[in-house]
């Protein structure tokens, strides 16, 4: 059996249990690397969300109501899906998303690990016995939030779609997914097939592809409880306040400009290592890409030459067709914005070491050495692969420039000695922190997410962050006896 050959899905949206065209007709799959279509996928309009949220307000209550045991085993059985078939999406990833093989292997890896780890959660306790000072049974219980929105960006479509979806539909919710466009087959028909096959009743995963219209819909409707959105900051930011109007919940995960400290005592081989894997890896597409590298004085020639000489042997082209380190980026507009920052950065002085040129969409990785912080390579968001590096006269320097950026995703600190390194990332805001290593870690089972401009926090990954997204608490009392009160 292949998941996609039957092209039941072609031009469509997924809606309770079918596929049926969508209110805003089909848009191409575009393949970056040949410019070439390979395939439709279907656009939904502010209709179709009402009605998906409307069916899937009755598909969760019939959900939530079955054995945890049914939950567990639909999530065991779509982990085992994503291993079996591979092959098949791992294709769908390179071709569409423009990831390198490597990259879309390490994709499915996590898909699979996520429903694992999602599989545990309808066995976990779901709440608590509180003290009374009645004479009754008190206790804190967790209850599925009803209707979860997914909204899911393009660079990572599988992992940032499932690390949502796969929780929320273990913990009894039904879910209502938007991913982009332009990776609606990686990170939307693969997700709905594989859960389908694995059982799910319909109705409990819909698919809305769609552009801002979808996403404000489904921000807005009265059926949708819980929004979880990973994207921009900028777009992060109207998602939040218009769920803070609606008084919705939204769990927000969203850009970096990740920092990596490279002390004085580091090995800068094994730091140029790092650096070339931190800020290249799937051409910089990643939120932890880690743009900004504060370098010692003593390190900081060494580390520039060493990093220039790695970028200028790395090789780029398709991914699909040939052995490459790193594939096209997702479209011109994405390419644009990468050489703008690139340029304006070389304008205001900094010197352009390796890179800063590109061929359609193959932009190859770059190097960047800055005296100053406001060079808009080294102080924006690039997501491209751009590595801008900060010369720093102590730890106590790179400390400080570190702290000075809005984000907080992801920090990287080098040094061989590793309590040095943790208390200095005591000082430095940062949802996720990683000593001798760069800035780019996912696991299913740890806590995710940013603070600052970079997101409210740990929202995704292990038991704790999603029980907190994904459920209410209710407070329950039982009494043998009611009450008599004075009047």
């Amino acid at each position: 059996m292949t998941f996609e050959s039957n092209l039941a899905w072609a031009g469509k949206v997924f809606i309770d249990g079918a596929w049926v065209l969508g209110g805003a007709g089909d848009s191409p799959v575009v393949e970056p690397a040949t410019g070439h279509e390979i395939g439709r996928v279907g656009m939904a309009s502010a209709y179709d969300v009402a009605s998906a949220a409307a069916s899937a307000v009755d598909a969760q209550k019939v959900w939530a109501a079955l054995p945890h045991t049914v939950r567990a085993a639909i999530l065991r059985k779509a982990g085992d899906l994503w291993q079996q078939h591979s092959e098949e999406f791992a294709e769908w990833n390179i071709r569409e998303v423009g990831a390198v093989p490597g990259m879309a292997g390490f994709a499915l890896h996590v898909a699979a690990e996520e429903c694992y780890a999602a599989s545990a959660l309808p066995g976990m306790p779901y709440g608590e016995l509180l003290p009374s000072e009645e004479p009754r049974l008190s206790m804190a219980r967790r209850m599925p939030v009803g209707v979860v929105g997914v909204i899911a960006p393009f660079n990572v479509p599988l992992i940032l779609g499932i690390r949502s979806v796969a929780p929320a539909l273990a913990l009894g919710n039904a879910v209502l997914l938007k991913p982009d466009p332009r990776t609606a087959v990686t990170g939307g028909v693969n997700l709905v097939r594989v859960f389908e096959e694995a059982g799910l009743p319909a109705g409990l995963l819909q698919l809305l592809p769609g552009g801002a219209e979808v996403g404000e819909a489904l921000v807005t409707d009265p059926n949708v409880h819980v929004i979880s959105f990973t994207g921009s900051t900028q777009a992060g930011r109207r998602v939040g306040e218009l769920a803070g109007k609606h008084l919705k919940r939204v769990h927000l995960e969203l850009g970096g400009n990740s920092a990596v400290l490279v002390l004085d005592d580091a090995d800068v081989d094994q730091a140029v290592n790092l650096a070339a894997w931190g800020s290249f890896f799937h051409q910089g597409q990643i939120c932890m890409t880690a743009g900004r590298y504060l370098v010692q004085d003593v390190l900081h020639d060494q580390f520039v030459e060493r990093l220039a000489a790695k970028a200028n042997g790395l090789p780029v082209g398709d991914p699909h067709t040939e052995q490459v380190a790193l594939g096209p980026v997702i479209d011109v507009g994405q390419r644009d914005k990468i050489h703008g920052l690139v340029v304006s950065s070389a304008d205001m002085g900094a010197n352009v070491v390796a890179g800063g040129v590109y061929t359609d969409l193959f932009y190859r990785p770059t190097v960047i050495s800055t005296e100053t912080t406001a060079a808009p390579a080294y102080a924006e968001e690039v997501f491209g692969p751009v590595a801008s590096v900060l010369r720093v006269a102590s730890a106590d320097e790179a400390i400080r420039f570190a702290r000075e950026s809005d984000y907080g995703l992801s920090l990287g600190i080098v040094t061989r000695d590793v309590m040095r390194g943790l208390a200095i990332a005591e000082q430095i805001p940062s949802g996720i922190v990683h000593i001798n290593d760069q800035t780019v870690n996912d696991e299913a089972n740890a806590p995710f997410g940013g603070v600052g401009s970079s997101g409210t926090g740990s929202r995704f990954g292990g038991a704790a962050a999603n029980i907190e997204a994904f459920t209410e608490t209710r407070w329950v009392t039982i009494r043998s006896e009611p009450p008599t009160f004075p009047f």
